[in-house]
């Protein structure tokens, strides 16, 4: 006879009306050990973390009964992504998939059923959502209650825990890319995943950001695992708080871009001449990003120089985000009497990143457009989409391509 396993724990729950960690065994036996200090602030909706030991997921319960599911990063860094396909949406493309879920906001016939399709998909496992900082920025700025909760809860059930890193932090991971071409060793440095489950990515070191570190006295896995807890709780959390948070300003830049603008409209030159106008405007924004990794790459002054002058243009135009964004810069300062606004910074940034690495964006017309021509100079695959019943017929195109791809007989 075989003797019977010993009883594990299975299940760690974090619950807010007991004030209690709640450990649940396998023989269905729980201990409750009281939760010092409270971790439940007064704005939190959150009434319950679970997180079963052996499913990669974090479970999170609102105080109205709304569930949230984060995937979770593996410490073994397996791709859980698995060959879904990544699908940007812009922040006012994500309220109209809010709208056509939850009914609060109009939506069309059709575009309700592209947002049901869109959502089957991600339950499926055939696509993700990620969700960006400037998905979390614009919708806690909003300063209807109810809505923001509707909205930022359909962000958080579709994204499902998937995050777009910091789009600042890829600009630094292309430079990077970039310059240690030309050292030394001349070698070639990956960009990091773009669309992940690690913790603590939607603000990089780029921003001065520095996330908390587990204790020094825990396993590597448990370390590893407790980061992962912490990012995911907090995203959550953050996202759901009723109290709003205070919009910044990005004042200075909508200035600065204005008045080149203005300028360059006054300026009677030919479209190549305003271009390389421009690009020294894009290197100068720029400009500290690329002083920090050409001193962490050791570049010799007189390579830098040279990379500088002769060959800067010329790859970061290649490369996927910051490509974009030149060439973004380019198509609007070069329309004549462009209004700069305060979304622009933020849109500009997010989009050419997603751009630069989804498999399809949506976005609003306006700088849809602007993206769109910029991915045609480059000559790339255009996937952008101004509707959310536009992607999904791409999408449902891909799918099916794939799915044929997949069924045919490699021997044929």
């Amino acid at each position: 006879m075989n003797p019977q396993p010993e009883p594990s724990i299975v299940l760690v729950t974090i619950d807010r009306a007991s004030t209690s960690v709640v450990l649940s065994r396998s023989d269905g036996k729980e201990a409750r050990f009281p939760l010092t200090p409270n971790p439940f602030e007064d704005t939190s909706v959150v009434s319950r973390f679970a997180y079963p030991l052996a499913g990669d997921a974090l479970l999170a319960t609102t105080t109205t009964g709304d569930d949230v599911l984060f995937e979770l990063p593996t410490c073994a860094g397996a791709d859980r992504r698995a060959g879904r396909l990544a699908v940007y949406l812009d922040q006012n493309k994500w309220r109209d998939v809010a709208n056509a879920l939850t009914g609060i906001g109009h939506t069309t016939p059709v575009e309700q059923a592209a947002a049901q399709r869109l959502a089957q998909w991600v339950k499926e496992r055939k696509i993700i959502l990620p969700a960006s900082a400037a998905h979390y920025a614009e919708t806690t700025k909003w300063s209807d209650a109810a809505r923001r909760y509707q909205l930022g809860l359909t962000i958080l059930q579709l994204s499902r825990g998937w995050q777009m890193r910091d789009p600042l932090q890829v600009r630094r991971d292309e430079l990077r890319a970039a310059l240690a071409r030309h050292t030394a060793a001349g070698t070639e440095v990956p960009v990091e995943a773009v669309f992940t489950l690690a913790p603590d990515v939607i603000h990089g070191a780029a921003r001065g950001w520095t996330c908390s570190q587990p204790s020094a006295d825990l396993p590597p896995v448990m370390a590893f695992q407790t980061a992962a807890l912490t990012s995911a709780t907090a995203l959550i959390d953050t996202m759901l708080d009723i109290e709003r948070v205070s919009p910044g300003s990005v004042a200075g830049w909508v200035e600065a871009n204005q008045k080149f603008s203005d300028w360059l409209d006054s300026e009677s030159r030919d479209t190549q001449q305003k271009r390389k106008s421009i690009d020294v405007l894009f290197l100068n924004d720029i400009r500290m990003d690329i002083a920090v990794e050409a001193q962490a790459a050791h570049l010799a002054p007189e390579s830098f120089s040279d990379w500088l002058t002769k060959r800067a243009i010329e790859e970061l135009t290649v490369a996927p985000a910051l490509g974009l964004l030149r060439e973004m810069l380019h198509e609007r300062h070069l329309n004549k009497g462009t209004t700069w606004n305060t979304n622009d910074l933020t849109d500009m940034i997010y989009l050419s990143c997603g751009a630069g690495y989804a498999d399809f964006v949506v976005c609003e017309r306006a700088m849809g457009n602007a993206l769109k021509q910029g991915i045609k100079r480059l000559k790339r695959p255009v996937r952008v989409f101004q509707r959310l019943s536009e992607v999904t017929d791409a999408i449902d195109e891909a799918l099916t391509a794939a799915g044929k791809s997949a069924d045919k007989d490699p021997t044929d």
